[in-house]
């Protein structure tokens, strides 16, 4: 088993191994002991696949004295919403759920997301469990402790910093995944090794495992130096000024690491116009996204795209903070005049045709 355990406002290991999704309730007891209510949330095809009472999981949770109770909601970003999360503090509040309680979330990045911002606020605080089951989410979005629902306005615009108590991520579970949610995941590796770290391109291919624990080295990194994103840790927003956009244009049906992965792309072919970067990195992105065969979404224009993205988080006042490529493995920010930003975005689409 390998551990990295994270210095943040709390104190937490992420445990990676293959078959922990069947001992989770052995980890979980170690800080979390029993007798105490826990509350399962996922998604539908996540239920049928891992989180069924008669499924490993809810078997040895029981059997180790959790009083287990289970929220389902329908896959996908549209089921990140408020109300989503007050359905979850509905059932919370009727089962009883105190302090001492607390939430597993199971699944992908919507899971941990609503999972973790229903842990935030439900008695303004109680503790959760990530154990994710995406290769997006053991590689990124189950550690770090962003929380968050979206709205019209927006992916993930409202939300907490709320750190999980323990991440469980069992490799194995991969093998239910299909090419295109593998593809998914492998974008926020992808971008850990433009951010900081090359030798994940080693990795890919021929042992994930070990791809996953670089890509969360390059985060823990991170995060722990910068956990409320007010400096350094704006830099693993790579791709996803514009990559949200996307989602956000295609109404999200564009999957989150395949616009990311688009994201990245134009605003490196841009950087490298502008002249910004020390190295020029486009060429080595369009080389990933040609052997892996991303999907495109050349269709988007930069009129819409702007207007999406300048709604962004990373906003302040009237510029927003663009995270570029200035060579390979080093990634560095730059603050652009909102006005400027649908020009920045043409000259990446522009390039790119």
């Amino acid at each position: 088993m390998q551990k990295i355990t994270m210095h943040t406002s709390k104190t937490y290991d992420i445990l990676i191994e293959d078959g922990l999704l069947a001992s989770a309730a052995e980890q979980i007891a170690a800080i979390l002991p029993p007798p105490r209510k826990c509350c399962l949330v996922c998604d539908r095809t996540v239920y049928s696949l891992y989180g069924r009472q008669d499924l490993p999981l809810f078997v040895s949770l029981t059997g180790a004295g959790y009083d287990v109770n289970i929220c389902t909601f329908d896959p996908g970003e549209g089921s990140k919403t408020l109300r989503a999360a007050e359905e979850i503090c509905g059932v919370l509040a009727s089962k009883g759920f105190t302090r001492d309680d607390f939430i597993i979330a199971l699944g992908g990045g919507v899971s941990g997301d609503l999972a973790g911002f229903a842990a935030s606020i439900h008695m303004r605080g109680i503790p959760f469990v990530q154990i994710p089951t995406t290769l997006l989410a053991m590689a990124d979005s189950s550690v770090g402790g962003k929380t968050g629902v979206n709205t019209d306005a927006g992916k993930n615009m409202i939300g907490t910093f709320w750190q999980p108590s323990l991440v469980l991520i069992d490799p194995a579970v991969l093998d239910t995944l299909s090419q295109d949610e593998l593809l998914n995941g492998l974008a926020e590796i992808i971008k850990a090794g433009f951010i900081a770290d090359g030798t994940i391109f080693d990795c890919i291919g021929e042992n994930i495992s070990e791809a996953i624990v670089k890509a969360i080295q390059v985060k823990k990194e991170i995060v722990e130096a910068d956990e409320r994103e007010s400096g350094s840790r704006r830099l693993l927003n790579f791709g996803h000024t514009i990559g949200h956009a996307i989602e956000k244009c295609s109404g999200y049906t564009v999957p989150h690491g395949c616009a990311v992965m688009n994201g990245m792309y134009l605003t490196a072919l841009a950087a490298d116009d502008l002249e910004w970067s020390m190295t020029p990195v486009s060429g080595l992105i369009k080389n990933v996204i040609d052997a892996f065969a991303y999907p495109k979404y050349e269709e988007l224009k930069a009129p819409q795209l702007a207007e999406a993205a300048a709604g962004d988080k990373k906003r302040v006042s009237d510029k927003i903070i663009i995270v570029y490529p200035d060579q390979p493995g080093r990634c560095k920010t730059k603050e652009l005049p909102v006005s400027e930003l649908e020009g920045f975005i043409a000259r990446g689409v522009r390039l790119w045709k």
